[in-house]
């Protein structure tokens, strides 16, 4: 597709918006089938991150304790426990 190591790929967006990331751009960003890339928008600009369901779900975390929305702290795991069943009902 392309020799020239500083010239980047073009890539194709396709009727349903898809396109396909080349080889050597999966090879070194280490993609797999499956993995999950964050897209943002800046100006015009779209870029792709990798990231896994972990850091997804811990800045969900992260952003409940930004906004207030826990419980706790407790002073046993019991009182944990108990706090757990008591919110579920």
């Amino acid at each position: 597709m392309y020799r020239n190591r500083t010239t980047s790929p073009l890539v194709r967006v396709k009727a349903k918006y898809q396109v396909t990331l080349p080889t050597r751009v999966r090879r070194l960003a280490r993609l797999r089938v499956g993995d999950l890339l964050e897209a943002k928008v800046e100006g015009n600009r779209v870029s792709l991150t990798p990231v896994s369901i972990v850091e997804r779900e811990l800045a969900l975390a992260l952003e409940d304790v930004r906004r207030g929305r826990t419980k706790g702290p407790f002073a046993s795991a019991q009182d944990a426990i108990r706090s757990l069943r008591r919110n579920a009902r």
